[in-house]
């Protein structure tokens, strides 16, 4: 497997990853033209960074409001002691949930929900209460959206 700061070295590889940040779902062959290589040696670039796990899979992205859960809210939750392995458990079988991070600090969990209707926010904070403390706060707005990290700075070329 190659090493990722060998990978992140190559002002190539950082100019793929712009690319398909920009549009993810273009052919190999327009990559390529970009970064003025082959069509199979892109292929093979980008091969590599799957290996190594730079690249992680194409996702889809949906729009929550489009599909009728136009509300948002974090959950933290704060268990009692045992309960921890619990609260994971609940948040991985409840469909509502888009996200689970285990955090550190007096929570233990931040929790992302998508909902229907406020009313029906006590029905998921009831289902975590069993298990402890929550403080939720809901999601006014996003002004800056779900987006990847910053990419490495491309080495000058010689």
């Amino acid at each position: 497997m190659p090493q990722i700061s060998s990978l992140m070295a190559d002002p190539r590889n950082i100019e793929l990853l712009k690319a398909l940040l920009d549009d993810p779902r273009q052919p190999v062959t327009r990559l390529a033209e970009h970064v003025g290589m082959s069509a199979p040696a892109v292929k093979e670039r980008l091969n590599r960074l799957e290996d190594a796990g730079v690249i992680r899979g194409c996702r889809l992205e949906l729009d929550p409001k489009a599909l009728g859960w136009p509300i948002t809210a974090y959950v933290r939750v704060r268990p009692v002691p045992g309960q921890l392995p619990k609260v994971a458990e609940l948040a991985q079988k409840m469909p509502q949930v888009a996200e689970c991070h285990r955090v550190t600090g007096e929570d233990c969990f931040i929790i992302k929900v998508h909902l229907d209707a406020l009313e029906n926010l006590d029905l998921i904070l009831d289902r975590f209460l069993q298990y402890g403390q929550t403080t939720t706060s809901i999601v006014q707005s996003t002004p800056v959206p779900l987006r990847a990290p910053p990419l490495p700075k491309a080495a000058k070329k010689r």
